[in-house]
Parts: structure tokens; sequence; C-alpha cells
């Protein structure tokens, strides 16, 4: 896997990062927050309020990589 994300998504506080590992494509669902010193952090714990942006950002994931698998062929 690369150190690079091969593309990513963001929806208000939630982030779809995808991962290229020599065509086999793995994904993180993320939100960021602030913490007590202002300091913004991910987290993958998520609150019912973001469950609409999570698949969401899944749904546009699944678009993006069977796009990328169907150049490749």
């Amino acid at each position: 896997m690369s150190n690079t994300p091969a593309h990513k998504i963001k929806l208000g506080l939630t982030t779809a990062t995808i991962w290229d590992n020599s065509g086999s494509y793995s994904v993180d669902i993320t939100r960021s927050y602030k913490n007590g010193d202002g300091d913004w952090k991910n987290t993958s714990s998520l609150f019912h309020a973001d469950l609409l942006n999570v698949a969401k950002c899944a749904e546009r994931a699944e678009i993006w990589i069977s796009r990328q698998l169907t150049t490749q062929r």
C-alpha cells in the first residue's frame, strides 16, 4: 500500500480515504473533530448524525473504485 491515498472524498466532517494496493482497493472512513486544544484529529467513532454522510462517502468511493477498475481492463 502506498503512503499516498489514491483518492479522498469529503462530505462535511466525514472523509473516505481510498488506498490502492496494486489494483486492490481499501477504504478508511473517518470523522474529523477538534480536541480540547483546538487541534484537528480524526476518529473512526461515528455519531448518528454522521451516518448519512458515511453512506454517501461509501457510495461515492464505490463508484470511484468501479471506474478505476473499468479503465484498468
